[in-house]
């Protein structure tokens, strides 16, 4: 299947009209709705907007490429947009984008479908194209030369393998695994061909594994680059140099890491003992604690959400509905109850536990850490102590690497299946029995207690200090970490904190959707548009529906968006109100402990505030 193929007549806008990163989405993803490839326009621009705020798609060198795979895609499609100015994009080179390809996979593309859309990154790579796409006069033209250059690179196709002293290898994976994969992988092979350096490079895309390195060349290779945004198979690296990057410095810094690879300069490899060592990565919420952290995170996240809906829906029938003996009885609840909260949130903290661990230590540290985990929840430690447990776990197997590392090699076999689960168990059981459980439990008693004998000044300033961590970084590592001390006090049974919590995180969207209403003269037409979308997110509790407002305008609109959700984290503290379900928005708002009228209240009155400090502080368009 050819690029143009996919990329028609009807998705090319030669001039766009955006001026804006959130104009530039909202103007393509329009375009791609206009030609029929979409199911659901709200929901592809949603995925698009989840998919940047992992990172900017904004690659440099004057190239965008915002992408998405979601089922709301009907057909797979490229839109192509170009401004001749240039936009703002956030671009990792800091210079504005001129061309923009957003790509729609739909959730069931095939091989052929995914491969056409990488191969799109791979031609991006070529200046000289670059400058042809910004000169054409006509889309007739951009067709035509898209084509061309797919046929010359066909016919270039077969890689020349150099014969050096030194073995590279390289893996590149990025969240999706369309664009960012393909990217920085012909960026590494570019420029080992033109240093005459021997490198293979393995890509973890969405088609699958392809160009897999071998034991042999791993074995024979001098170090290994690991660009990367997601998890990739570390075990096999152990005891080799790799250089662990973001992704995207596979694209931006390939001579350095390549430079790097042939010196040593990389750590040695011991299963989560390695860090993200480019100069370019530090300071990435990508490495360290808070890669573990949001590894744990993001797979207790659907055990935590499905959970807590069926509880908050169990507690429709009445909030003893669950209980056998009560008069209130209902079967149904009951079950809703036992699956929510007896199955699901009893897997939470020992799946928290286990991906952390996991993260750190590879799957070694999987069932130590769950194990950790558990024993956690059934001793009474609670969340801060499952967090505990997987940290703990995660290191300890990395301690019992580096202790069975001179081992013979033919007992190679064993550790992964016998020696690391029995005795990273053991260990990690062992002090979380006899040092971790005891005075954990006791700190989150003395928390619960503490928290349950708060004054109502102290409860309104725990408002404002959690309402503004969820409007601060919109979905980032402050907002995520008031969410989880929210989770942590469900947990001990205090559900205060997380309605006030929720209440904030849902002014942000919520506020810029009222202002879009109410000031339209501050904001263009794709903003407006924009403005309706928030609507649905605010109310769904997605904060990250703000995102494109604050990156256009971050100096007007996030401290609007902060204050309106204090404000709103306050009222919900000074009118007691309690919240057992850990996500859903205003379509769990009816399970709320105290009164759900004044609840919805509180929000609006945040949306409110950030509303009309945007509209304050924005300046009137053109």
């Amino acid at each position: 299947m050819r690029i143009t193929e996919l990329l028609k007549k009807d998705t090319i806008i030669l001039n766009l009209q955006s001026s804006s990163k959130a104009d530039v989405i909202d103007e393509l993803v329009g375009k791609l709705d206009e030609a029929g490839r979409l199911n659901d326009r709200k929901a592809y621009k949603e995925a698009i907007l989840n998919r940047e705020s992992q990172s900017t798609t904004g690659i440099g060198e004057g190239i965008a490429i915002p992408h998405a795979k979601t089922s709301s895609v009907k057909t797979p499609a490229i839109a192509f947009g170009r401004s001749i100015e240039g936009i703002d994009y956030e671009s990792l080179d800091g210079q504005p984008a001129h061309l923009f390809f957003m790509i729609a996979a739909s959730e069931g593309a095939n091989n052929a479908h995914l491969e056409t859309l990488s191969r799109l990154s791979t031609l991006l790579m070529d200046e000289s194209f670059r400058n042809t796409l910004l000169n054409v006069s006509s889309i007739d033209e951009l067709i035509q030369v898209i084509d061309a250059k797919e046929t010359e690179n066909e016919q270039s196709e077969e890689e020349v393998v150099i014969k050096t002293d030194q073995l590279i290898l390289a893996v590149t994976s990025c969240p999706t695994g369309i664009a960012h994969t393909y990217m920085a992988a012909d960026s590494l092979k570019a420029k080992a061909k033109e240093m005459n350096v021997t490198l293979k490079v393995e890509t973890n895309g969405s088609s699958g594994v392809k160009n897999m390195l071998t034991e042999e060349e791993i074995e024979n290779a001098t170090a290994i680059i690991v660009a990367a945004d997601k998890q990739v198979e570390m075990e096999r690296f152990f005891g080799k140099k790799v250089i662990q990057t973001p992704v995207a410095d596979g694209i931006r810094k390939p001579e350095e890491l390549i430079n790097r690879a042939l010196a040593g300069d990389a750590p040695v490899y011991s299963s989560g003992g390695s860090k993200s060592e480019s100069e370019g990565s530090k300071g990435s919420e990508r490495s360290g604690f808070y890669k573990h952290l949001m590894s744990g995170v993001s797979a207790m996240l659907p055990f935590v959400v499905g959970g807590g809906i069926l509880i908050a829906i169990s507690f429709m029938f009445g909030i003893h509905a669950s209980i056998p003996d009560h008069p209130t009885y209902n079967e149904f609840a009951a079950a809703l109850h036992t699956i929510g909260g007896g199955n699901a949130f009893g897997l939470m903290i020992p799946v928290l536990a286990g991906f952390i661990a996991m993260s750190i230590a590879d799957r070694p540290g999987l069932a130590p850490g769950m194990v950790a985990g558990f024993m956690a929840a059934t001793g009474g430690a609670g969340f801060l102590g499952g967090l505990i447990a997987g940290f703990l776990a995660g290191y300890v197997v990395v301690g019992l690497k580096k202790l069975f590392n001179g081992l013979p090699q033919a007992l190679d076999g064993i550790k992964p299946v016998l020696l690391y689960p029995l005795f990273g168990i053991f260990i990690t059981g062992m002090i979380m029995m006899y040092v971790i459980i005891d005075p954990i439990k006791a700190v989150n008693d003395w928390l619960t207690a503490w928290l349950s004998g708060f004054g109502t000044g102290n409860l309104v300033l725990l408002g404002i200090i959690l309402g503004g961590m969820m409007s601060i970084d919109m979905g980032g590592p402050i907002n995520k970490a008031a969410f989880t001390f929210g989770i942590a006090m469900i947990d001990a049974g205090n559900f205060a904190p997380h309605a006030a919590i929720m209440a904030s995180g849902m002014v942000p969207p919520l506020g810029l959707a009222l202002a879009t209403t109410l000031f339209k003269n501050k904001f263009t037409q794709q903003e407006r548009e924009a403005g309706k979308t928030c609507y649905v997110l605010g109310a769904s509790f997605i904060t990250e529906g703000a995102i494109p407002f604050a990156a256009a305008d971050p100096g007007r609109v996030i401290p609007a968006a902060v204050l309106g959700s204090a404000v709103a984290g306050a009222l919900t503290m000074m009118l007691g109100i309690g919240l057992p379900a850990p996500h859903g928005g205003l379509f769990v708002i009816g399970v709320v402990q105290g009164n759900p009228i004044l609840y919805a209240l509180a929000i609006l009155i945040g949306a409110m505030v950030t509303a009309v400090l945007v509209g304050v502080f924005k300046k009137q368009k053109a």
